[in-house]
């Protein structure tokens, strides 16, 4: 009987102990939570959705400078990297929003990646969040000071172009005054005075056109344009020009080539091309104008024999205003815009435009072009069809090729 009470004795007080335990280990549980809920407490309700579907880059950093968060948008910009910031320009805005707990509002430069010197320029936001977090908002702002730079270095091309033949007209109108009981000299000054107000003409025309090009509304995509009739006008525009400099034109077209577009615009653009390498040639030199379709692309190559470009001026040959031999610009009457206005076109018709070029011996300038796929190439020209209107392309079609002209 003693040994039975001996074991249910034994077994309460195992059984207190045990329940002793379990709250022991329960409370320590507790006590470690609210510990950790003091040392890191969890962002705020909110803001982890907010972040989420904000467009800009936010970042939440913790008093370590961990990122706790961060929205797709400063992933996109490379801002965050493997959990932490990757712009120590950013942390140094956080420490001191840290130190004073002042809200900052700053616009930066930044890296846009690891390799290479191109930058970003942000405009920034930092703030606390709550007692220990801190809040950095970015919005990207590189394309409005781009167009902010384009703008003012064309207002000031511009103004620098249109300055000379502004001044030219007012002092031959003075010569003209004070010639006026001369004809000989009043019909050399009248001469004089309507080259400059052509060219101030020119350039006007021109700036009108490269602003329109750089609308959104630029050309309309959904008729059908002849590559040939283009080709055949821009070169027939130059005839004149050429003739006088007894600069020969040879023509190679690929018969039924088409592309979408406008055409207006695309005579502009060859036209231009033309225009440059007769102005380039010496006397007596050739001109060589080519269309070739490739797959689906339609290439358009104007080729001179003139003094050809350096190799540090091909980059900048399609800027506004610039031009490789500013003396022969000066006495053709070229405004420098005529390739920034080929570029454009080319570009809102999904093109592109090259150049090669060597001193001495001549250049190339190439337009690519999207052919239109709905079209045979060997279908009848014609330049006002509409998109859904013409036939499928015929099966050995494609195999048709012109090559380009050679020099």
């Amino acid at each position: 009987m003693d040994s039975i009470w001996l074991v249910l004795v034994a077994l309460a007080l195992g059984a207190f102990l045990g329940a002793g335990f379990l709250v022991m280990l329960y409370m320590a549980e507790r006590r470690g939570a609210r510990a950790a809920k003091v040392i890191a407490p969890s962002i705020p309700e909110g803001v982890e959705q907010v972040l989420d579907v904000l467009e800009s880059a936010g970042i939440v950093l913790d008093p370590s400078n961990n990122v706790l968060k961060a929205s797709p948008g400063a992933q996109a910009l490379g801002l965050v990297h493997a959990g932490a910031v990757t712009h120590p320009e950013l942390l140094a805005l956080a420490a001191s929003v840290r130190r004073d707990g002042e809200t900052i509002a700053d616009e930066i430069s930044v890296t846009r990646g690891p390799y290479g010197e191109a930058t970003m320029r942000l405009h920034v936001l930092v703030a606390r969040l709550g007692t220990r977090f801190v809040l950095v908002l970015a919005e990207d702002r590189t394309e409005a000071h781009r167009l902010d730079e384009v703008r003012r270095d064309f207002v000031a091309n511009i103004s620098h172009e249109l300055k000379t033949p502004i001044a030219s007209v007012s002092l031959l109108a003075e010569a003209l005054e004070m010639a006026a009981d001369e004809p000989v000299q009043v019909r050399r000054f009248a001469s004089r005075l309507s080259t400059e107000a052509t060219r101030l003409a020119h350039i006007t025309s021109e700036v009108i056109e490269l602003s329109r090009l750089q609308a959104r509304d630029a050309l309309r995509p959904d008729v059908l344009v002849s590559i040939d009739e283009v080709v055949a006008e821009a070169v027939d525009q130059n005839r004149i020009v050429a003739a006088a400099k007894r600069v020969e034109v040879a023509v190679r077209v690929a018969p039924g080539a088409r592309v979408y577009g406008d055409r207006a615009l695309m005579i502009v653009a060859v036209h231009n091309l033309v225009a440059n390498a007769i102005a380039y040639s010496n006397e007596g030199g050739r001109v060589g104008v080519g269309v070739k379709v490739d797959d689906h692309t339609v290439e358009i190559a104007v080729t001179d024999q003139g003094i050809g470009i350096e190799g540090e001026d091909l980059d900048r040959v399609f800027e506004r205003f610039f031009r490789v031999d500013q003396a022969r610009s000066r006495n053709t009457g070229g405004s420098g815009l005529g390739l920034s206005i080929v570029k454009h076109t080319v570009q809102n018709h999904g093109g592109d435009v090259r150049v090669w070029s060597q001193p001495g011996r001549g250049s190339t300038f190439m337009i690519r072009l999207p052919l239109a796929d709905s079209v045979s190439p060997s279908a009848p020209a014609g330049g006002g069809e509409r998109r859904g209107g013409s036939k499928k392309p015929a099966p050995d079609a494609a195999k048709k090729r012109s090559p380009h002209p050679v020099r």
